[in-house]
C-alpha cells in the first residue's frame, strides 16, 4: 500500500505584492506542490471584481465526492464588502480540507483579512515591485543563475535595454536565450536575438548622444522615429542618461557595487556613466539638461514638431560633450 503524499503547502497561503510575473509563479508552485499531494485537486478562482455574497462559503463546503479543495481569491486589493466579510468568516473556522490562497497587490483595502492571514500563520509569498534598472538587473540575473547559465553583464545591459520595460517580456527573453542557446550569454548573444529593438529605442541614441557622434545619434533617432517610437520615451531616456552622469560625478570615486547602491543604480550603470563622463564638463552638462528640459516640454504639448525638439536637443547634447 502506497503512503500519502505529505503535505507541503499550508492550509493558508498569501501571495503579497504587485509584480505579476511573481505573483503568478507563487501560484502556479503553490499549486503544483498542492497536486503532489492530491492529483485530484479542485482549484476554484474567485476574481474580487466579479464577486457575489455568499460564493466562498458555497465553494468551501464539502464535496459530495470528497477530495481536496483549493479557493484562490485574486485582488484582495480591490475585494469589496461581501468577499472580505466572507473571508474573516471563513478563517474563524477554516475548513481541514481547503487551502486558501488570498492575492493582494498593495494598499490599505483589505487589512483586517491580511491581518487575520498572518496571526493566523498563513504562509507569505512576497511579489515586491520590480521597477528600478537594479531591480531588473537583479531579476534578470537570477533568471538565468536559476536555469544554469551564466550571463555577462553586458549581456542583462543589454537586453534591459530591449525589453526591460515590460518585466513579463523581460522574463520571457531570458527563457528564450536560455532555450535556444548553450554556453555563456553575452552581449554579441543579446544582439543578436534582440538588436534591432535596441537600436529602436531611446538607448543607443543616447549612447551615440552622450558619446558626442551626432551622426550616429542622428541616424538611430530617425531609426526609432521610423519604427514606431514616440518622441517622449527617446527624451526620457536622453535625460536618464545626463542625470545619471551627474549622479555618478557627484559620488566621486569608490567601488561600483557601492556608489550603485547608494545611488539606486546598478553596477554596470555606475560603471557606463564613469566611461561616460570622459569628455563632460559642468556648464556642458548643463547645457544638455537644459535642451533636453525644452524637448521634454515640446514633445509633451508645447511645441509644434516633436520630432524636430528631440533632434535638436539630440544635437545640442553633441555639441555641449567637451565645449563644441
Amino acid at each position: 500500500m502506497t503512503a500519502p503524499a505529505t503535505r507541503t503547502v499550508p492550509p493558508l497561503v498569501l501571495i503579497s505584492g504587485p509584480e505579476a510575473v511573481i505573483a503568478d509563479r507563487a501560484l502556479a508552485g503553490t499549486l503544483d506542490d498542492l497536486r503532489t499531494s492530491d492529483a485530484d485537486l479542485e482549484v476554484i478562482r474567485l476574481a474580487a471584481e466579479t464577486y457575489e455574497a455568499g460564493a466562498l462559503a458555497i465553494h468551501a463546503s464539502p464535496s459530495l465526492f470528497g477530495g481536496s479543495k483549493c479557493i484562490v481569491v485574486t485582488d484582495l486589493d480591490e475585494a469589496p464588502d461581501e468577499l472580505q466579510e466572507d473571508l474573516l468568516a471563513f478563517l474563524a473556522a477554516p475548513d481541514p480540507d481547503v487551502t486558501l490562497v488570498v492575492t493582494h497587490k498593495s494598499g490599505q483595502r483589505g487589512k483586517k483579512v491580511l491581518d487575520t492571514l498572518k496571526k493566523s500563520q498563513a504562509r507569505v509569498l512576497e511579489a515586491p515591485a520590480i521597477k528600478s534598472d537594479r531591480d531588473k538587473t537583479d531579476f534578470a540575473s537570477h533568471e538565468f543563475r536559476a536555469a544554469g547559465r551564466r550571463a555577462t553583464p553586458d549581456a542583462v545591459r543589454a537586453l534591459i535595454e530591449a525589453v526591460g520595460k515590460d518585466v513579463r517580456e523581460l522574463a520571457a527573453a531570458c527563457q528564450q536565450l536560455v532555450a535556444d542557446t548553450t554556453g555563456t550569454i553575452d552581449e554579441e548573444l543579446v544582439a543578436r536575438y534582440h538588436g534591432g529593438k535596441v537600436e529602436a529605442t531611446g538607448f543607443k541614441v543616447a549612447d551615440a548622444a552622450v558619446a558626442g557622434n551626432a551622426g550616429e545619434a542622428l541616424r538611430l533617432l530617425r531609426h526609432a522615429l521610423a519604427t514606431g517610437v514616440d518622441p517622449v520615451p527617446i527624451v526620457a531616456v536622453l535625460a536618464q542618461q545626463l542625470r545619471q552622469l551627474v549622479k555618478v560625478g557627484a559620488a566621486g570615486r569608490g567601488r561600483s557595487a557601492d556608489v550603485a547602491r547608494d545611488l539606486g543604480m546598478a553596477p554596470w550603470q555606475v560603471d557606463k556613466a564613469r566611461r561616460g563622463l570622459s569628455g563632460w564638463g559642468p556648464e556642458g552638462l548643463a547645457d544638455a539638461i537644459q535642451a533636453v528640459a525644452l524637448a521634454d516640454f515640446e514633445v509633451k504639448g508645447g511645441g509644434r514638431d516633436p520630432v524636430y525638439a528631440v533632434e535638436r536637443a539630440v544635437l545640442t547634447i553633441t555639441r555641449a560633450r567637451s565645449g563644441r
